[in-house]
């Protein structure tokens, strides 16, 4: 009773039915490069903050503004609490300060040099390595502050 009968033209048609070849497709799975891409930038936005110069300074706090930013690299001079210099992160004595910074000089388009001084530090130590870094060619000198600290003006910026 169940029992079907398969037409002669059915099973024709599957058997002679010639195979085509495979077109190319004209479309392109964009699928893989997103994720991928999603994935780089990721690992950019974690890496980027991990790429500054990390000594570890306390740094006074100013109503200052942020100099603007150069296309090169900027260069950091930093002075610790114990009164140690660094350029960038290599520890420098200061007799050897004014000849290392006519190296680099030499070798930088730009005249900009940032200090960071730990605000432990006398004030007449800091302005005797700002004589050193303008001694070494650079005469555009940034001090490098927390922003968030008291204003003369009376305005209390902490809170901003």
């Amino acid at each position: 009773m169940g029992a079907a009968v398969q037409g002669k033209s059915e099973g024709n048609r599957r058997r002679g039915r010639k195979r085509r070849r495979s077109q190319a497709m004209a479309e392109i799975n964009v699928t893989p490069f997103v994720d991928v891409m999603l994935v780089l930038l990721i690992i950019f936005m974690v890496a980027a903050p991990l790429m500054t110069v990390g000594v570890p300074v306390e740094l006074p706090k100013t109503a200052a503004g942020a100099l603007p930013g150069d296309d090169e690299e900027p260069l950091t001079v930093t002075m610790t609490a114990t009164g140690e210099v660094q350029i960038q992160t290599t520890p420098v004595a200061r007799d050897e300060l004014v000849v290392r910074l006519r190296a680099i000089a030499a070798e930088r388009e730009s005249d900009r040099i940032f200090l960071r001084a730990d605000g432990a530090i006398a004030y007449q130590d800091v302005m005797q390595v700002m004589g050193a870094l303008n001694a070494g060619g650079f005469a555009n000198v940034g001090l490098v502050t927390d922003t968030g600290g008291p204003a003369l003006d009376g305005a209390d910026t902490a809170g901003q």
